[in-house]
């Protein structure tokens, strides 16, 4: 196959499943028009905010930034854990539906699944990543995205990089000072991270207002003192972003979301279906376009970001998409539900799904006869853990003087030898979902409704989570065997004094990447069509998909 001439790039982009129609920006010859996006992330953190009401926190810059635009009240994560979350941002799709949901699964999604970078890409943006990617997709043994995904990625990736100042920008920033295991850091660790902070801005333990799910210790109040100072550190980060955004006199040309890829990373928090897993910040100024100091009560998925990106810059969103735009010209009429999901966790296996609407909030528990606080070595690590520990076993212990009184009702909760298989909480009167109504005549119509919409939702979305992971594993990569990306074909046609370019890849669902520059620092590029150069002109290509190796290179020189 690789003496044949390729076909015309029409037909070998279709065949590999990657539609001129859907890559093409259709405002890509007006450059001058098109806002640039940037994106600020943080890590494993709730609306734990002082635009959000909480008078705990101290978080200035994302306050102010909070009254320059819209704050959204209902935004959930997909999943209450990084990777499969991740996964359903990049690709715009639920991690139950390509089966990305385990936790580190490696998944592969179909082919016909790939980064909404991409289309951004072929659309003129320079796309960044700085730094996190983690979308549970990415092949060993560098763990990386193929390079069709993003221009630039790595802890240097910026905007301010890419090579035509005209050209819009993509840009993601995702700030790791608040990740979970930050909490737990050494005193070495948390003295630089929280360097910048000054004494009055250090959190008081004494003065933390705990859930009712966690003891009231030393331990658990340091913890808790901890985040919140992590959160200041983080503020510190995302007021530098803003400053150089308007320093480039990029600011009111610019769309800035900022937003957690998931709740608080404590016990009962990341990894679980609650609210305090699920319930994320999402803050959006775009002057011109939002009203200063909104507030929007609009039901938003944290993966509505993808297609919404795509809205803004005037890109077509494809067909396969589950996500919804919620600003721009694409923007789809507001969600009634919003679903997640826990699959496995690290080496706890579980299944448990979630639908809110604005009020109720209800979870099925596919497997109740295990615990919610399965052991997970990495969450054994934070001290607020250990010290649940130490009091369950001290509550439960006819020797200890704290025997049937170490832990409160509400504490036991999470400690439960086994848990209900249904869940529906009033988040209007119970926020810090204690007062489990499943068994409530009185919410006998709300929990049927939401127990019919969960149902819909995982029939139409074609729910994988009940496939034994070995299973669908197996069907995803026989035998365990990586796939490697074919080697792309570059295809030459002489016209005049030039040559037509055109580059196809054997492997379903690839995309191709190209360069003209020699040497490791060379800026490679989406191919999206044919390409016209001068015959002395070297060229490279390779190429990737999810879940696969990449593609050996290929090129003239």
């Amino acid at each position: 196959m690789r003496q044949l001439r390729p076909p015309s790039v029409l037909v070998c982009l279709a065949l590999i499943g990657l539609t001129p129609v859907v890559m093409q920006s259709p405002r890509a010859a007006q450059p001058q028009l098109r806002p640039n996006i940037l994106w600020i992330s943080a890590e494993d953190i709730s609306p734990d905010l002082g635009c959000y009401g909480d008078d705990y926190a101290h978080t200035p810059a994302v306050d102010r930034f909070a009254a320059e635009g819209v704050r959204y009240i209902n935004a959930f994560s997909t999943a209450p854990v990084c990777a499969p979350s991740r996964s359903a941002i990049i690709t715009g799709m639920y991690p139950t539906t390509i089966g990305s949901m385990h936790m580190r699964s490696k998944a592969v999604p179909p082919p016909y699944v790939r980064a909404f970078t991409e289309y951004m890409r072929a659309a003129g943006y320079y796309c960044t990543n700085n730094a996190k990617t983690d979308y549970n997709f990415e092949a060993p043994p560098a763990n990386r995205p193929p390079p069709s995904v993003w221009d630039e990625t790595g802890n240097r990736a910026h905007w301010r990089n890419r090579p035509d100042k005209d050209q819009p920008f993509f840009a993601v920033f995702n700030i790791n000072v608040t990740h979970e295991s930050q909490v737990r850091a050494d005193a070495e660790t948390y003295a630089r991270n929280t360097a910048r902070l000054a004494p009055g801005e250090r959190r008081d333990p004494n003065r933390a207002k705990l859930p009712p799910y966690y003891p009231d210790t030393p331990l658990v109040r340091k913890d808790w003192a901890t985040y919140y100072d992590n959160l200041t550190a983080m503020d510190y980060i995302v007021g530098d972003l803003l400053r150089q955004l308007e320093s480039d006199g990029l600011a009111e040309n610019t769309v800035v979301f900022f937003w957690g890829d998931h709740g608080r990373g404590l016990p009962r928090g990341k990894r679980f279906v609650y609210d305090s897993g699920l319930r994320v910040p999402l803050l959006v100024r775009w002057p011109g376009r939002i009203e200063p100091g909104t507030v929007n009560d609009e039901l938003v998925q944290l993966f509505d970001l993808g297609p919404t990106a795509l809205s803004i810059a005037g890109v077509q969103a494809p067909a396969h998409i589950q996500a919804r735009a919620f600003l721009g010209e694409q923007k789809k009429a507001p969600r009634r539900y919003a679903f997640a999901h826990r699959d496995r966790m690290d080496e706890a296996p579980d299944t448990m799904r979630s639908v809110h609407d604005k009020r109720f909030h209800y979870i099925r528990n596919f497997f109740p006869g295990r615990p919610y606080a399965q052991h997970i070595a990495y969450l054994e690590e934070m001290p607020t853990m250990k010290e649940l520990r130490r009091l369950y076993k001290d509550h439960y212990n006819a020797l200890s003087p704290d025997y049937g009184r170490a832990l409160t009702s509400a504490q036991l909760l999470y400690m439960a030898p086994e848990k209900p298989r249904e869940e529906l909480y009033d988040l209007s009167v119970d926020p810090h979902e204690i007062n489990n109504l499943a068994g409530s005549p009185r919410y006998g119509a709300v929990l049927a409704r939401m127990r019919a919409a969960l149902d819909r939702w995982m029939k139409e979305t074609r729910d994988l989570g009940l496939v034994p992971e070995a299973d669908l594993r197996e069907r995803m990569r026989p035998g365990g065997i990586w796939r490697k990306t074919e080697t792309p074909v570059i295809g030459e046609t002489a016209v005049g004094d030039r040559i037509r370019f055109e580059i196809v890849c054997a492997t379903e669902g690839a995309s191709i990447v190209y360069t003209t520059e020699a040497g490791e620092g060379a800026r490679w590029k989406l191919y999206t069509g044919p390409l016209m150069l001068a015959a002395s002109t070297p060229l490279r290509a390779r190429a990737g998909r999810f879940g696969y190796l990449d593609s050996d290179e290929t090129g003239r020189r």
